[in-house]
This record gives C-alpha cells, structure tokens and sequence, in this order.
C-alpha cells in the first residue's frame, strides 16, 4: 500500500496534458483548497478531482469491489473516504466551485478517455 501514489497518477496526467493542449490553465493538487483537488482551473471556478474507483468507492464498478480478506476493514476505509469527498464537496460548492468527477474506469481506455475528455471541455465552458 505504501507504493501507492497520492498525485501525479497516469489518469491524473491524462487529463492534465489534454486540457493544457486545450489551451487552459490549471494548478495541480492546489493544497489551499478542502481535499487538496486534483485541478483547479480558476478561470472557470471549475475544480476537476480525478478518483481512482477502489479507493473513492465508486458504485457499480467492478474495480470498486472489496478485497476477500479484512472485508470490514476495507469497509470502513472506502466509507470514510466517501464521507470525506462528500464534506469536502459540500464545502467547496459553498464556496462557489463547480465540481467536476472523473472517475478511473472512464478515461482507463483510450477511446474511453477521448469521449470523456471532450465532454469534459463541453462541461468546464458550458457553465462559464
């Protein structure tokens, strides 16, 4: 487990050299905001978070499944994290944000990735 990476994942690079290539601007895990996103895009008062499915318990996804062993553990561990994105969720749209999530298995694949990223540009200009 300790050789798992916080930041800086494959999906997280993705998605940031594909909207940099689109012409916007961003800060990367931006510390200054609840949940440390994984991109901010002030302009737009967008924030981008980017959850890997297995740890942000994404619902109805086959890689979201719990291991066999320590089941309760895990349990609890995928619920805390779920309680905490929603607290820090809710703060950050008090405050104003749009909130966008990407989860894993949509951008896993590359033609996955394209429709989701060309949606994402739709979602990040349509609001603003």
């Amino acid at each position: 487990m300790s050789k798992i990476s916080g930041k800086d994942t494959k999906p997280e690079i993705y998605v940031r050299k594909f909207l940099f290539s689109k012409g916007f601007r961003y800060r990367a895990n931006d510390k200054r905001y609840p949940g440390k996103p994984d991109i901010v895009l002030p302009k737009f008062k967008t924030i981008i978070f980017i959850h890997g499915c297995f740890w942000h318990g994404h619902a109805g996804c086959k890689a979201s499944e719990l291991p066999e062993t320590r089941k309760e553990f895990w349990k609890k561990k995928i619920g805390d994290n779920i309680a905490r994105d929603k607290r820090n969720i809710e703060i950050l749209k008090g405050r104003g944000w749009r909130i966008i999530i990407i989860w894993q298995c949509e951008i896993k694949n590359k033609t996955g990735r394209q429709k989701k990223l060309q949606s994402l540009v739709t979602e990040i200009v349509k609001a603003h």
